[in-house]
């Protein structure tokens, strides 16, 4: 690759979360000059986790750059893993570029020019790795905007003593239905499905279904929320529409990415729901030369597809393709 400048780095990537951060520590590595450009916080997602959020992964499984992750617990929560990172973000730190809106890409393979709110940063190649957090699924119901309403749970206090429903079955509105209720709230969960998500942690799974049974929480499955009024929500279930008074709504269906923003690079998509972006499945590579992804918006709207562990490989992909150039 051609000598780097001080205005125009070697790798420019978009996302500081772990996989944004284990690009970074591969091109550290192998001596590549890089900026990482992250909208937010250092891992911004992960920061916006629950409070007391505990990770499906084991601590080694979240490792990244070959950096060892020590936790108290076999599986960390998301103090530990903020540290972890942390540390990391500490040995990129005069790279990282946070709280930067990336506004546009341009250019082409060996000459691109990202613009940010700030700034522009120039580069020869670029990689996307950004998530999917920011985004919520919305419910698109009368009453989703009052204040009363929210797509993110931090934690239960706010909820004690009040009643709740929690809309969603996956591991997100499972931990908020659970901790919310022994907070002493009142919680109600409205399910689209026939049941639980198969997804929902398995430690924690028998827990949700053993409160809805002995009636702790009720949960309304084969069932959609209608409207949503300042003093209750209208649900329809299988037995007809159903009114249920209400303090707040935690609308917890998933989040997406934001997929506009790779179409207005020119990135292909596959036809179909699941909008999954072209790539080579080897290199990373899409469709635009010099333009690679890494990370869970390689599944497009199938966010469960990729996470830490299995996509934290993507980084020495990326770099060996870009250094056989």
């Amino acid at each position: 690759m051609p000598q780097s400048t001080p205005d125009k780095k070697d790798v420019l990537i978009v996302g500081g979360g772990p996989i944004g951060l284990a690009c970074g520590l591969a091109c550290q590595k192998h001596n590549l000059s890089f900026s990482i450009i992250e909208k937010g916080v250092l891992v911004n997602s992960i920061y916006h986790y629950p409070r007391n959020m505990r990770f499906f992964s084991t601590s080694d499984k979240l490792e990244i750059g070959g950096i060892p992750f020590i936790s108290a617990q076999p599986k960390p929560n998301r103090d530990e893993a903020l540290a972890y990172y942390g540390r990391i973000g500490l040995m990129l730190k005069d790279q990282l570029y946070l709280y930067e809106h990336v506004r546009s890409i341009s250019g082409e393979d060996k000459n691109y020019c990202i613009t940010t709110d700030k700034t522009e940063h120039f580069g020869r190649k670029i990689i996307i790795a950004t998530g999917f957090y920011d985004l919520p699924k919305m419910l698109d119901v009368p009453g989703e905007s009052l204040d009363k309403v929210s797509h993110y749970f931090s934690e239960g206090h706010p909820y004690a003593f009040k009643k709740t429903i929690v809309v969603g079955a996956s591991n997100s509105a499972v931990d908020a239905a659970l901790e919310i209720y022994r907070k002493g709230g009142a919680v109600t969960m409205v399910v689209r499905g026939p049941s639980i998500g198969d997804r929902v942690k398995y430690w924690v799974k028998p827990d949700i279904e053993n409160r809805i049974a002995e009636g702790s929480i009720k949960a309304h499955f084969n069932s959609e929320i209608e409207r949503i009024s300042q003093d209750s929500v209208l649900v329809n279930t299988p037995d007809g529409p159903v009114t249920i008074e209400n303090d707040f709504v935690l609308a917890l269906t998933g989040y997406r990415p934001n997929l506009k923003f790779l179409t207005d690079m020119g990135v292909n998509f596959q036809d179909g729901e699941t909008q999954k972006p072209e790539y080579n499945a080897e290199t990373m590579e899409t469709n635009c030369p010099g333009l690679y992804l890494a990370g869970v918006i390689c599944g497009g709207t199938q966010t469960h597809l990729w996470f830490i562990e299995n996509s934290r490989i993507h980084a020495d992909q990326i770099i060996h393709d870009i250094l056989g150039d």
